[in-house]
């Protein structure tokens, strides 16, 4: 496994064509993308975005999915047509930088009472899937506490009905849901495919990988016994941090494990 970091660390201190030099200087080795807004699905910044990786890997890519992927979903043919248009955009992107992954979060529930049938958006999302499979693609829906894939049953169901989707772990989000990380890990099986990591401290409050209460070794060695060969990416918000150097001592936190430091 590798350790990265997803760009949207870096949301509001720095650019998105200007994190990789960021991350490969707090010792990243891979990264997502996280594409922030509509111009930047455009051919022409994807070219920035080439032009700036400096040789890093981009492993998966993710949009500001509230722009267009709940409309992915929509009764209306129109609507649906319009949301694919931008989604294979996004899947272009993600092509031309190499990406693996696309991180999918789906439809949203706005309410807290809000049913998402796990069998009708199964079978949307394998259609989706297999758009993504033309790009070289996987599509992977993640666990959100506030969107379709908020509890480990949900996958469970919809997993069945969608052969070419796989999953992203959120450590995170799982502790916002109110399900333990590894019910949805079970869920998941052999359909993971991009784990996204912070910590926790004692009082539940956010805090920066390896500074927390997470057993991110017993994190890895699950991962390991399941057959994850994927990366292990730092998602963390950039109020976490007062400084990059904190970053890296996350990223080589996370490495030492791996090494059995």
């Amino acid at each position: 496994m590798k350790v990265g970091i997803s760009t949207a660390t870096f949301f509001l201190k720095e650019l998105t064509e200007d994190t990789f030099s960021v991350i490969r200087g707090c010792g990243g080795d891979v990264c997502e993308v996280f594409l922030t807004t509509y111009s930047e699905y455009e051919p022409e910044f994807v070219d920035l975005l080439l032009s700036r990786l400096q040789g890093l890997e981009v492993y998966s890519v993710h949009s500001l999915n509230t722009q267009f992927e709940p409309q992915l979903f929509n009764a209306a043919l129109r609507t649906r047509t319009d949301a694919e248009k931008i989604y294979r955009k996004v899947l272009e992107a993600g092509r031309r930088l190499g990406a693996k992954v696309y991180t999918f979060h789906g439809i949203p529930r706005l309410k807290k009472n809000a049913v998402v049938d796990p069998v009708s958006s199964g079978k949307r999302l394998e259609q989706l899937g297999k758009i993504a499979q033309e790009y070289g693609i996987t599509l992977c829906l993640e666990n959100v506490h506030w969107a379709m894939f908020n509890s480990p049953a949900f996958f469970e169901e919809a997993k069945r009905h969608c052969p070419h989707v796989g999953a992203v772990l959120d450590v995170k989000q799982a502790r916002q849901s109110g399900f333990d990380w590894r019910d949805y890990l079970a869920a998941m099986g052999d359909r993971l495919k991009n784990v996204h990591l912070s910590d926790v401290d004692d009082k539940g409050e956010i805090s920066m990988v390896g500074k927390g209460v997470f057993p991110f070794g017993e994190l890895i060695s699950r991962l390991e016994d399941g057959g994850y060969d994927g990366p292990l990416l730092i998602e963390q918000y950039a109020k976490n941090y007062t400084d990059y150097a904190e970053v890296a001592e996350s990223v080589q936190y996370l490495k030492n494990l791996l090494i059995g430091g």
